[in-house]
């Protein structure tokens, strides 16, 4: 097995922590699920970051929220850069894994696919 990244992220309508929490929690399964990631002791440990715009709540909840308890998680603020793309969550997480980085699937959904329309998983 080998040490892989796994990358994605989503957006928000609004910096409400339901809607935080909602959007982390739906970006975390469809990561897992595409990865074929059923274990979290496959999980070495995940990065969340937000836009400056959302304060409202810690993506990382969320992680915890569906059975995360052992993973080590962080959350940091994304860099505030001039155009880029608000209420937006990202994750880097990071996976033992039999799969090549080609067979990895880096997961962009609603807005946030806009990041990433080169990936077929942004689609």
């Amino acid at each position: 097995m080998a040490v892989r990244g796994v990358r994605g992220a989503t957006t928000v309508e609004a910096d409400d922590a339901a809607l935080i929490h909602a959007a982390a929690r739906e970006l975390m399964e469809e990561i897992l699920r595409r990865n074929q990631i059923a274990d979290f002791d496959d999980v070495i440990s995940a990065v969340f970051t937000t836009t400056v715009d959302l304060v409202s709540a810690f993506p990382a909840e969320a992680a915890r929220a569906i059975g995360m308890n052992q993973v080590p998680l962080l959350c940091a603020t994304e860099i505030p850069v001039a155009g880029a793309m608000p209420r937006c969550i990202r994750v880097l997480l990071h996976i033992n894994s039999d799969r090549t980085p080609k067979e990895i699937e880096h997961v962009y959904l609603r807005e946030a696919q806009k990041l990433r329309p080169d990936l077929k998983s942004a689609q």
